[in-house]
C-alpha cells in the first residue's frame, strides 16, 4: 500500500482493505509452534489420535492462527506518510470460531473500523480482522485489533 497523508487517515474508517494471499497451514508449522509455546496437546500433534475427534485430524493452535496476523496483514494495513513505527496495541475482541485443519489454506480479510489521534503524532487504528479458511463458510477467528502508529 502506498503512503497516505496523515490528514487523510480518518477517511479510511469503514474501508475494506481486501484480502491477503492464501497461506498453507502444514503439520511442520504446527509442530514448530508447539515446540515454541510448550503446547503439546495431542489434537495438534498426534494425527492418528486426532482422527478420532470431531475434527477428524490435527488442527492448528488457535494462537498459532492469531500469530499469523502480522505477516498476513503486512500488505493490507495503511501506511501513514512519515511513519516512524507501528506497534501492536492489543485487541478489543477476539473470538475463535472454527479450528484450522492441518492442510488448510487461510487468508486474512481486514476492514478499518476506527482511526483516532490519541496524542500529537500518535494514531490508534482499530481493524476487524477475519481469518478465512478456504472452502469453509465460517472463519477461524474474528478480532478487533489495535495498532498504534507513530508519525
Amino acid at each position: 500500500m502506498t503512503a497516505i497523508p496523515v490528514s487523510e487517515l480518518t477517511s479510511l474508517i469503514g474501508k475494506d482493505m481486501g484480502h491477503s494471499e492464501w497461506l498453507q497451514i502444514d503439520q511442520e508449522r504446527v509442530n514448530q509452534f508447539a515446540e515454541c509455546t510448550g503446547d503439546h496437546q495431542f489434537i495438534h500433534l498426534d494425527e492418528e489420535k486426532a482422527k478420532q475427534t470431531p475434527f477428524g485430524g490435527t488442527i492448528a493452535h488457535g494462537f498459532l492462527s492469531l500469530s499469523l496476523l502480522p505477516a498476513l496483514s503486512a500488505g493490507l494495513m495503511p501506511r501513514p506518510e512519515g511513519l516512524k513505527m507501528a506497534v501492536n496495541y492489543g485487541m478489543d475482541s477476539l473470538r475463535f470460531i472454527q479450528p484450522v485443519r492441518v492442510g488448510s489454506r487461510v487468508r486474512l480479510h481486514t476492514t478499518i473500523l476506527d482511526m483516532t489521534e490519541k496524542n500529537p503524532g500518535q494514531w490508534l487504528m482499530k481493524a476487524r480482522n477475519t481469518l478465512e479458511i478456504e472452502g469453509q463458510e465460517k472463519p477461524a477467528f474474528i478480532s478487533e485489533g489495535l495498532s498504534l502508529y507513530f508519525v
